[in-house]
């Protein structure tokens, strides 16, 4: 394969800079690489690529748009030993660069700045008429664009799945896909099969995905990392509702080798228990009354591939007898059937319950426990990594608000708040200030207080328990009169017989 002496680089997040990498591509007659690099990860990889053959490589370097406002120091070392190389480097903007950046950079990059926007800057720099891409550099504002044609919707999808995959799975494939469609004009129908499964991918998934930068969700990403690699071993997934706990089984899946196999997602608690083996295991014409044909359970649904089963907890007794002879002889038939049948599954299951003690308790077979629990990770609740808040809720921000970020304000609002409901309640959240138009924060989480104050505010009632160390729970309590009294702390204060300052040292 013909290698690529240019190399183009463009930020991440903005539809304008995938159009803004085709315009190029187009330009340089498609010989050329692209990437997607943020602006603090920027000086990094330009040091990386210093200690690589890619440098040798790559004779031109274009820069579309990333600020140039990582380490400046890193950034001009990089493009100094870059330039004793032969490489040039250019960097396209239509923003103008700090001028004490550009003291730091004079002399090792050529800059062509222009008035406007990337995608003019970008075509004024090579000579290129952009009309035909202007369409593709704003997503609009939810619903899309109805004027929109259906191709340029079904481009905006690909690059949001693009930068669905490069977040969940370190794919950066797509995205470079994504512009080169875009230079070259082809049309969604023409698309490659691995493209459009990519994009389906996303339809079902992209609201479903683990943000944040927190070492509590950097902890969970690097053992699912592992753990999908061994595609037989069963994984139990505990943690609070709303922690994403379905999102780390499709993570697993598609990490695995059986990522272009089956994924199979059922809620244990979502039928009687009456009809949960003929879920699982299908049944023969005639088994029963209304079985006019024969059907596949989930367990040969799922062949080859994942099965996922949340709510385990929720599962009757009888029924985990007969789960547990599948996976101990890995053999089961239909109803109605004399067939034995085999599959082969990895098995994910999930609960919010305590399973231990449902065990004690005499409701969970501890041998089915023992078969589940082969390696166990743990979703934390959206109170252990606070930190990961405006990330999350800037994602989703930024989807439906044509790439609009929250303001500070709006931000520290959010994060006053514990999330019983965790991620789940969050989006809530934001859907209904998206809803009432409401920009005040302050007021949509004094009035989401008030609508949730009669519903176990307090964790103790979430959770079942209350903490056993007394300070703890002291603490516990006061936050759940706070907020039921709307955050009033002369109220609150009155309400617990305490002083105003006592609220305040437990809050």
């Amino acid at each position: 394969m013909e290698k690529n002496d240019n190399l183009i680089l463009t930020g991440w997040g903005y539809a304008e800079y995938v159009a803004s990498a085709a315009v190029a591509l187009r330009a340089l007659d498609g010989r050329a690489d692209v990437l997607g690099v943020s602006r603090r990860r920027l000086p990094e990889y330009l040091t990386e690529l210093t200690s690589t053959r890619d440098a040798l490589r790559w004779k031109r370097i274009y820069i579309l748009g990333v600020a140039l406002s990582g380490d400046p120091d890193a950034l001009a070392s990089a493009l100094a030993k870059l330039k004793a190389r032969g490489v040039k480097v250019t960097w396209i903007s239509a923003i103008s660069m700090p001028e004490q950046v550009a003291k730091v950079l004079e002399g090792k990059l050529d800059v062509e700045f222009r008035e406007g926007s990337l995608l003019e800057a970008v075509g004024q720099a090579f000579g290129n008429d952009v009309a035909e891409f202007i369409p593709f550099t704003s997503v609009g504002k939810p619903p899309r664009d109805r004027r929109a044609t259906t191709d340029v919707q079904a481009y905006f999808t690909l690059i949001e799945a693009a930068q669905f995959y490069y977040r969940n799975y370190q794919d950066e494939a797509l995205y470079a896909t994504a512009a080169r469609y875009l230079a070259n004009g082809v049309r969604p129908a023409a698309w490659e099969a691995d493209v459009k499964r990519a994009v389906e991918h996303y339809d079902r998934y992209g609201g479903r995905e683990l943000l944040g930068k927190s070492r509590e969700i950097a902890m969970l990403q690097e053992r699912i990392n592992r753990v999908a690699a061994h595609e037989h071993a069963r994984v139990l997934i505990l943690g609070e509702s709303g922690t994403g706990k379905e999102t780390v089984a499709q993570q697993i899946h598609t990490k695995s080798p059986r990522r272009d196999m089956p994924f199979i997602a059922f809620n244990c608690a979502s039928v009687t228990k009456g009809l949960l083996e003929d879920r699982f295991f299908g049944h023969e014409r005639g088994a029963f009354t209304n079985a006019v044909e024969r059907t596949d359970g989930l367990f040969l649904q799922a062949d080859g591939g994942t099965l996922f089963l949340d709510e385990i907890g929720e599962m009757p007794l009888e029924v985990q007898a007969l789960l547990l002879r599948v996976l101990e002889g890995g053999r089961f038939m239909r109803i109605g059937g004399k067939e034995e049948l085999t599959c082969d599954i990895r098995l994910i299951t999930a609960t919010n319950r305590d399973l231990p003690r449902l065990v004690v308790e005499g409701k969970f077979r501890e041998d089915l426990y023992q078969r589940l629990n082969v390696v166990q990770l743990r979703t934390p609740s959206l109170r252990e990594h606070k930190d990961d808040i405006p990330i999350i809720a800037n994602a989703w921000w930024r989807k439906y608000h044509d790439n609009h970020v929250l303001k500070d304000e709006q931000i520290a609002a959010l994060m006053d708040y514990d999330y019983p409901g965790n991620v789940r309640e969050l989006i809530n959240i934001l859907d209904r200030a998206t809803a009432l138009e409401e920009s005040d924060f302050a007021l949509i989480m004094r009035e989401h207080r008030e609508m949730n104050a009669g519903l176990s505010s307090g964790l103790e009632l979430k959770t079942g328990r209350v903490p056993d160390n007394l300070e703890a729970a002291m603490r516990l309590h006061v936050r759940r009169v706070y907020d039921k009294y709307g955050q009033n702390i002369t109220r609150v204060a009155e309400a617990l017989g305490v002083s105003r300052n006592t609220v305040k040292k437990y809050l």
